[in-house]
């Protein structure tokens, strides 16, 4: 007898790359048993002509243990989340797994250590603009290798937010990194939404200390009409033999803080970007454009009020997420009821929804594959992301004909259709919409033997 069994389903399987009809026997926390025989589960879930495929990793997110972020993405199938990104993270690493442990949490997450905001600031760097002293980066050097101890999944680089790091802050912290063998995240140091340059500095950094290189929501940064552009560079660095992939949003419209560098009034104009373009999703003004005066008085009292530039070109989404290395991201981040990005519910079901079922660009096994197996690759998670026995039960039950995003700007946390059944280490947390269980959720702690650097 099985804890649960998910009968009749259409398993997907994205690393033997094989669709079957079938049942699937979930016994204390990990798949026990795949098979066409009759089995008896405890509890029994019909999957008639549903999708049964291993639950979604989303490999950029801000959650960070919030827990209606954590909802959100629970509701869109995603069962284990990748936070500290964009150089933003917990200084402390094991503390903040301490915490998920002691506490529970709504789905499983991993954490990165970044750089170019926290660490920065734990250190004193205070100045975006200035680079952090040679004193300073000792202490970022120390730190990151504890986090990596303490089973951090990579380092994150937030570029566009500290424009002043230097080389050498860059270089030192990813040799680290490739040391230990975890991926880098970069958020790249763009100064316009067509400079190339950045995008050719992350390939360097591959290229210089020997790490891999995860670019961030790269349509958020080279969706301007040049991501066939970008493309090009990471395939020919690819070919060169460099470990380059990338994950990239559902939306042309990318959102952070008000009080962000790049909102300084010379990078605004260097951009182009009209303040009418520019739209408040939390706070007072919330769903409101910038004006002057707007604009004045949240870079002055109130810079982290959240705000989405609206630009973008909505072609490019398909053409950087039908790429081998491509993979789905939500961007996600913590706010209030009624405020944010359509991101933050709705991005997994309309990846689905529109590459699978309304464009037919990506089949639905490869659709898989790119938002289970391709992500727990990239950041070494061995038992997530397969339907295999001994994996982690870690499962979405789904209908590729209902699946439908509902969020949008002015309803950003619209719940989506579609998503039937998400178990997450062999329990079960979403029944048909219901939420039945609030504390599955477990740290994702990476622990890969250190092995010695060369260059």
């Amino acid at each position: 007898m099985f804890d649960i069994v998910i009968k009749n389903g259409i398993l997907i399987d994205p690393e033997q790359l094989t669709r079957r009809m079938g049942h699937l026997g979930i016994k204390n926390g990990r798949i026990a048993a795949i098979t066409q025989q009759e089995i008896q589960g405890t509890v029994e879930i019909d999957a008639t002509e549903r999708i049964v495929s291993p639950g979604f990793i989303d490999i950029h997110g801000h959650v960070d243990l919030d827990a209606y972020c954590g909802e959100l993405s629970l509701r869109q199938g995603i069962t284990t989340t990748v936070g500290g990104n964009c150089g933003l993270s917990p200084v402390d690493i094991e503390a903040f797994f301490t915490a998920h442990e002691t506490n529970g949490f709504m789905i499983n997450q991993a954490e990165m250590i970044g750089h170019s905001i926290s660490l920065r600031e734990k250190v004193g760097a205070h100045d975006p603009l200035q680079p952090a002293t040679p004193e300073q980066l000792a202490q970022m050097v120390h730190m990151v290798e504890k986090a990596f101890e303490d089973g951090a999944c990579g380092l994150s680089l937030g570029l566009a937010y500290a424009p002043g790091s230097s080389n050498d802050e860059v270089y030192q912290l990813s040799k680290l990194a490739a040391r230990y063998g975890r991926v880098v995240a970069v958020d790249t140091r763009m100064k316009t939404g067509i400079d190339m340059y950045s995008l050719v500095e992350v390939i360097d950094i591959a290229r210089q200390t020997g790490a891999r290189v995860q670019i961030s929501h790269l349509v958020y940064q080279y969706g301007t009409g040049v991501v066939d552009e970008a493309l090009a560079v990471i395939n020919r660095a690819r070919a060169d033999g460099l470990d380059i992939r990338f994950d990239s949003g559902m939306y042309t419209e990318w959102a952070t803080h008000i009080g962000a560098v790049l909102f300084n009034e010379d990078s605004l104009e260097l951009n182009g970007w009209k303040l009418e373009d520019i739209l408040v999703i939390t706070g007072k003004y919330n769903g409101q454009r910038l004006t002057p005066e707007i604009y004045q008085e949240l870079r002055s009292l109130a810079p982290h009020t959240a705000v989405v530039v609206l630009t973008g070109i909505e072609e490019e989404i398909y053409l950087a997420l039908t790429h081998p290395y491509g993979m789905p991201s939500t961007d996600t981040g913590a706010y209030a009821p009624g405020e944010g990005h359509p991101q933050i519910a709705g991005s997994f079901p309309r990846y689905f929804r529109k590459l699978v079922g309304e464009r037919y660009e990506l089949t639905i096994m490869e659709a898989i594959r790119k938002a289970t197996l391709l992500p727990a690759e990239t950041l070494g998670f061995h038992s997530k992301g397969r339907l295999r026995v001994g994996m982690d039960a870690d499962l979405v039950v789904f209908d590729i004909k209902g699946i439908m995003d509902k969020a949008e700007f002015g309803l950003p946390d619209a719940m989506p259709e579609g998503i039937d059944y998400v178990l997450i280490n062999g329990k079960l947390v979403l029944d048909k919409g219901e939420l039945v269980e609030t504390g599955a959720g477990q740290p994702v702690r990476c622990h890969k033997p250190v092995y010695e650097y060369h260059i």
